[in-house]
Parts: C-alpha cells; structure tokens; sequence
C-alpha cells in the first residue's frame, strides 16, 4: 500500500494513505474516549466558523508570519494542552475543533499537480484497521458505507470551512488589521517579573474603530465584524489559560536569576 507524497505534513499526522477499498476492503474505523496524540499540543487550527463556540473556551490568536492562521490555545507554552491529560484524555466539557474531530482522516491530493482531492488518512493512528469493533469502512463489494461518506462529508465542509477562514484572514490583512503582539501575565501579585507572551498576531482595535462606517456596516452585514469580536472577546481567557497551567503545574518557570531574587525576599 503506497503512500501519498506527503512533502509537509499537518499538525497530528505523522504519515498520510488513499483510502481504498482495494487494500481497506475489511476495515473499520473504531472510536475512542482518548486521543494521545493531542496531548501536549498548545494551539491547534481554527476554522471562522468556529469562533463563536471556540471563543468560549480558548484564546483565538493568529499565527505569525505572512500567512496568518487561526488558532485556539489549549496551553500558552510549547507541550502543554491544560484540557488534556497525558493519556489524551480530555478533562471536561468543552467545544471540540473541528480540526481534531477530522483527524485522522483529511482530503489531500495524492498526485503532485493534480487539482482533485482525495479522502486520506494517517495509517499510523489506532482508530483505523483491521479491526473486530468499528464501523465498517466499505462494504464486501466495495462500496463506500455511511460511515466513510459521513467522513467525507465532514472532510469536505472542514475544506468550505477552510476557504471562507482564508478569505476572512485575507480581508484583515487587506485593511493592515493584523498585528504582532505580546501579553504579559504574572503568576502572582507580588511578582516583579511577569512572564512575556510573543509570536502571534491579533487584531489591533484601534486601526478597527478607525476604518469607515461603508466597511464596519459590510461586515456587520456579513458576519466578519462578530467573528473579529469572538476573536477580541476570546483574548481574556489568556489569564485563564496561565492560570490552569500553574494549578496543573506546567506554569512556566522563572528564569534562574528572577528565581533566586524571589527566593531572598
């Protein structure tokens, strides 16, 4: 069973498959209460659709660089996911990315330069084989059951998802809406050195409240002023976010001079 080429995979794929009944003919995917590999991962992809109920639960920032992404952080620092334990258990309720619900299957193309889009999946999960338990993927003359057009479906709203998400970060960076930024957070009251936060952008409200009544009405019409807004809204919960990490003890830790300064006093 060949491979698709896989030049960059995503986030939680370690390797990606065509899905065919050829050679899956007798398999079946299978559910699970725990998803390991979501265990120490801190911000995960977002879709525009997704923000209202995201916003909730997470911050939303934007990633760095030219091709800003949306992302819902789990954690503030690298490895920590505050709402998942290390079995990949996930510790109370909360709203679900679609990003995670789709692994591990995802459309991909399978042949370089073609424009048509494949249902793949990453064989090294434990949710899809050969199994006694799950649902069965094609039926014995090889047809595609519900299960598999059910995960197509979603794969393929996931992909419309996508496009409004890029025309949506398109539209802020065209009116220069994007910004670095950082936020500071200190563990306690009493502390001198709080801990700085870099390396994401969001949206800078005071170039927002400057742009012209014809595009804030535009966008209120269409929905991207509410999703600007969940994204606004979202950023308090950083501090939440800090906050869970120092209760679970994955806060992040003071450099070694500011630790000993604290420890004199």
């Amino acid at each position: 069973m060949a491979s698709a080429p896989q030049p960059t995979l995503p986030l939680f794929y370690k390797d990606l498959m065509p899905l065919n009944s050829r050679d899956h003919l007798k398999w079946n995917n299978r559910r699970s209460d725990s998803a390991k590999w979501l265990a120490g991962q801190h911000a995960i992809p977002l879709t525009a659709d997704e923000f209202v109920q995201a916003q909730r639960n997470f911050p939303i920032v934007f990633s760095a660089g030219d091709d800003p992404l949306p992302l819902a952080l789990m954690g503030l620092n690298e490895g920590v996911n505050t709402f998942v334990d290390k079995n990949g258990k996930v510790s109370e309720p909360i709203y679900i990315p679609a990003y995670i619900r789709r692994y591990p299957f995802m459309l991909a193309k399978i042949q370089v330069g073609a424009d048509q889009l494949s249902l793949c999946f990453d064989p090294t999960s434990d949710t899809v084989g050969e199994f006694k338990e799950g649902e069965r993927l094609f039926t014995e003359d090889g047809k595609a059951t519900d299960e598999t057009t059910s995960i197509l479906n979603f794969c393929e709203k996931f992909e419309e998802a996508g496009l409004k998400t890029k025309a949506f970060v398109d539209e802020l960076k065209k009116h220069d809406l994007l910004m670095e930024s950082e936020i500071s957070i200190s563990q306690d009251e009493n502390a001198e050195q709080p801990f700085i936060y870099r390396g994401f952008k969001m949206v800078d409200q005071e170039k927002l409240r400057a742009l012209d009544a014809k595009v804030l009405k535009e966008w209120t019409e269409n929905g991207l002023l509410a999703l600007i807004y969940a994204h606004v809204f979202s950023l308090d919960l950083m501090r939440i976010i800090f906050s869970r990490q120092v209760q679970q003890g994955t806060g992040p830790k003071l450099p070694a001079d500011a630790a000993k300064a604290t420890a004199k006093k």
